[in-house]
């Protein structure tokens, strides 16, 4: 299949009825007023306040705001992500290694490191629906699948160039990795063999499966969405969602939005159905490298260079809570089942000590008193 442009597909989507437009500045994403989804007793508190979910959800926190740190690795820590069911926690670091968190009660307990890539893992994903199965993306040009039972590496798959993304399908039936030549190859979960392989005029940043398995979806450094039908891989839509590069896309899991993060420091919302920005989160002041929705879709969290983690509410695009940070923060992960958020820091600078900050992972959300 030719390789689709950035202008393919009736290039930029208006603002219209008929399509996606573009969500290039906070104006776009004011909050729903009383006629939005839910009505006004879902989501609206007293009149100016915060919605009840919201009020709970802080209250959560102020008892359950114990940020706590893990060591992971001997390096940074690129990728952090949660098995399906939440027991275990896998990050993938700058030392060539995967390693696996057991979470047990209030603490993850380090259960094994995978070793076997020969550069940097750069992403990992787990399987939707086995706990068991992981797969990470190297520099070294290979993805690998481990399976935990074993905590050996069960398939080691070559890719053409350096490895930067990857994804796991809904289905379980196939993984996407993408490199740094804008090539995306999909290969076939249980034969490891590649079933197609798509060279992009794009910079292509990340990658992603509609929650329905039908349409796949890439960031790029145009700022557009593109949207591909899948397994077909034919050009849908090309949507113009931001000024700046798009760095990063996420679904939700009741799969109503998708979530797109840019470089001009915006979080964007997107109605899956419709392809239409419904608003914008303008809370982070640097590009946005990662997002997570929170186990029921209510919750938004994002991160960047700012030395803080925005978590919004979805349906309002109201603060909920800050997570401090030290760091630049490049991965977060929301528990599958639990109002527990995982996350990694870039190495801190001179003045903090980057020796003991280097390789950890760590989980906002715990017990203060833990």
């Amino acid at each position: 299949m030719a390789a689709v442009s950035a202008a393919s597909s009736g290039g930029a989507v208006g603002g219209g009825a008929g399509g996606g437009g573009g969500c290039s500045g906070p104006a776009a994403g004011s909050a729903l007023g009383p006629g939005g989804p839910g009505g006004p007793g879902a989501w609206c508190g007293p009149a100016g306040g915060p919605s009840r979910y919201v009020s709970g959800m802080q209250d959560l926190f102020r008892g359950h705001g114990k940020t706590r740190e893990f060591p992971a690795h001997s390096a940074k820590v690129h990728s952090v992500a949660w098995s399906c069911d939440g027991r275990r926690l896998a990050s993938g670091s700058f030392d060539k290694t995967a390693s696996v968190f057991l979470l047990d009660k209030d603490r993850l307990a380090k259960e094994n490191n995978y070793r076997g890539h020969g550069d940097s893992v750069d992403q990992l994903c787990w399987h939707p629906n086995s706990p068991d199965l992981f797969v990470t993306a190297s520099g070294d040009k290979t993805i690998r699948i481990w399976d935990v039972r074993t905590t050996k590496c069960i398939a080691t798959v070559n890719t053409k160039g350096e490895n930067i993304n990857i994804c796991w399908s809904p289905d379980g039936q196939t993984i996407a990795v993408g490199n740094k030549d804008d090539v995306v190859t999909f290969i076939d979960a249980k034969t490891h063999r590649s079933k197609a392989e798509e060279q992009f005029k794009f910079e292509v940043n990340e990658i992603s499966w509609n929650n329905d398995n039908n349409m796949f979806f890439l960031t790029n450094g145009n700022g557009c969405i593109n949207i591909l039908s899948y397994p077909e891989l034919k050009p849908v839509q090309s949507i113009n969602a931001h000024p700046s590069n798009c760095i990063c896309i996420k679904f939700d899991p009741t799969g109503k939005y998708f979530a797109t993060g840019s470089a001009d420091a915006l979080v964007s919302l997107w109605d899956v159905d419709e392809l239409v920005c419904v608003r914008c989160f303008s809370r982070l002041d640097w590009p946005v490298r990662t997002l997570s929705f929170s186990h029921d879709g209510k919750m938004l969290a994002s991160a960047s260079e700012d030395h803080f983690i925005d978590i919004a509410e979805v349906e309002t695009g109201d603060k909920l809570w800050e997570v401090q940070c030290e760091s630049p923060t490049f991965t977060v992960a929301w528990h599958p089942k639990r109002p527990l958020l995982a996350f990694a820091c870039d190495d801190k600078d001179g003045k903090y000590d980057s020796s003991r900050e280097a390789g950890t992972v760590k989980l906002f959300g715990l017990p203060n008193d833990s």
